[in-house]
C-alpha cells in the first residue's frame, strides 16, 4: 500500500468537498482537453466509484469506475499530474479501483494514448475483441489501430 504522509486517497469523498475547477484542471495538464466543471463533476457523481489524490490539499490525481453493479466495470479517468508521476500513485489508485470490484466477471479500460505500458507493467492484458465508434477523427487516431 502507497505509503506518504504529505499524500491523501480519498475514496468516493462527498462531492462538495472536491474541487471541481482543479479537476478540470488536471484533465488540462494530462492533455485530455477541457471540460466543464458541472458536466464533470455530474459524470463523478454517476460513477460508482471514485478515488481523488490530494498532495498537501490540493489535487494531484484521480480515477473512477463505471459499472453495472453484477457483470461490468470500466475504469476511467485515470489521471496523475505529470509532477506525480512514476511514484506509485496511478498503481495505487488503480488497485483500489480494482479492490472495490471483486466478483466482476469483466473489469476492463481504455488507456490513454501512449499509456498502456503502464497497465501492462501492473497486470493488466490487452484485449483482442475490444472496439470503439470514434466521435471524430482524433478519437479514431489516438484510440484505434486503423490508419488514418
Amino acid at each position: 500500500m502507497y505509503h506518504n504522509p504529505e499524500i491523501t486517497f480519498l475514496m468516493n469523498p462527498s462531492p462538495e468537498i472536491i474541487d471541481w475547477k482543479a479537476v478540470v484542471g488536471l484533465f488540462k495538464k494530462v492533455q485530455w482537453g477541457r471540460r466543464e466543471p458541472s458536466e464533470i463533476r455530474e459524470a463523478f457523481q454517476k460513477s460508482s466509484y471514485c478515488c481523488f489524490v490530494l498532495h498537501k490539499e490540493e489535487l494531484i490525481a484521480m480515477g473512477r469506475t463505471i459499472d453495472d453493479g453484477r457483470y461490468y466495470a470500466m475504469l476511467v479517468d485515470i489521471a496523475v499530474d505529470p509532477e506525480f508521476q512514476n511514484q506509485g500513485i496511478g498503481k495505487e489508485i488503480v488497485q483500489r479501483l480494482k479492490d472495490h470490484l471483486s466478483g466482476y466477471k469483466f473489469i476492463t479500460l481504455s488507456a490513454a494514448a501512449g499509456k498502456h505500458g503502464f497497465y501492462e507493467k501492473i497486470g493488466w492484458k490487452r484485449q483482442n475483441s475490444a472496439f470503439i465508434f470514434p466521435v471524430n477523427d482524433q478519437q479514431a487516431k489516438d484510440h484505434s489501430e486503423q490508419d488514418f
